[in-house]
C-alpha cells in the first residue's frame, strides 16, 4: 500500500495535466473549426462549452495534490536561517515541531473539509446510491456547465489535505530515524551540469552523437566514436 502511495501524486498530476492538455487542445481546434465553412456542420455536432470549467477544476486538484508532492520531496520553500544556526539537538526538536504542526494544520483542514463536503451534498449522493436517502436530505448545488455535484470538486480539499498530513508525518518519522529531510536544490536548472572541477557546463540534451544517439552528459568534449 505504501509503495502505491509513494507515487500517487505523480500519477494523479500527470494524468490530470495530460487530460487537461488534450481537452484544451480539442476545445481550441473545435473553436477554429466552427469558423471554417466546410467544417461547420461537423463541428456543430460537438459541444465543448464545459471544457474551460473542467480544466479549472482539474488544475485545482493538481494544486492540492502538488502541495502534498512538495512536502514529500522538499520542494516547498522554508525560512530556516535561524533553525540552521541552532545546535543539532535543538535544531532537530524545532524541525519535528514544525513537521507535526504542519500535520496538525493539514489534518484540521482535511477534517473540516470532509465535513463541508459531506454536508454539501456528498451524503445525499452516497445515501441515494445505497437506496437509503430520505426526502429531507439536502441534494447540494451543481456546477454551472458540467452540472456536476459541487462536492465532487470540493473533495480536493479534504483528500489533498489528508495526503499532505500523511506526508508530514511520513517525513517526520523518516527524520527521526535518519536525521535527514527531503531536499530539493532550488538553484538547479535541468540542462546545466557541473564537471569534475565544479565548473558549470551547458548540456545540450538534443545534441546527437554520430548523428544517431542523444548526447551522453558524461561524454567529455566534442569527441565522436570512431574519430
Amino acid at each position: 500500500m505504501l509503495k502505491f502511495l509513494d507515487h500517487l501524486e505523480e500519477w494523479l498530476i500527470a494524468f490530470l495535466m495530460g487530460a487537461a492538455t488534450l481537452i484544451i487542445f480539442a476545445a481550441v481546434m473545435h473553436r477554429y473549426a466552427s469558423g471554417v465553412s466546410f467544417l461547420y456542420e461537423f463541428s456543430r455536432l460537438f459541444n465543448f462549452g464545459w471544457a474551460q470549467e473542467l480544466c479549472i477544476y482539474m488544475f485545482v486538484w493538481m494544486a492540492k495534490f502538488g502541495a502534498a508532492y512538495g512536502v514529500r520531496t522538499g520542494i516547498h520553500v522554508g525560512v530556516d536561517v535561524v533553525i540552521n544556526r541552532l545546535a543539532p539537538a535543538m535544531r532537530g526538536k524545532f524541525i519535528v515541531f514544525g513537521l507535526l504542526s504542519g500535520a496538525l494544520f493539514t489534518g484540521t483542514i482535511a477534517t473540516l473539509g470532509a465535513h463541508f463536503v459531506w454536508e454539501n451534498g456528498a451524503h445525499y449522493s452516497i445515501f441515494t446510491l445505497l437506496g437509503i436517502a430520505g426526502p429531507d436530505l439536502y441534494e447540494g448545488p451543481t456546477t454551472p456547465d458540467l452540472e456536476w455535484p459541487t462536492w465532487i470538486v470540493y473533495s480536493a480539499i479534504p483528500l489533498g489535505s489528508a495526503l499532505m498530513c500523511f506526508r508530514f508525518l511520513q517525513v517526520c518519522v523518516a527524520f527521526l530515524r535518519t536525521g535527514e529531510l527531503p531536499h530539493h536544490d532550488h538553484g538547479h536548472v535541468d540542462g546545466i551540469e557541473k564537471d569534475e572541477k565544479g565548473q558549470v557546463t551547458d548540456v545540450n540534451w538534443f545534441e546527437m552523437e554520430n548523428d544517431l544517439h542523444p548526447k551522453d552528459p558524461s561524454h567529455n568534449g566534442d569527441k565522436r566514436e570512431g574519430n
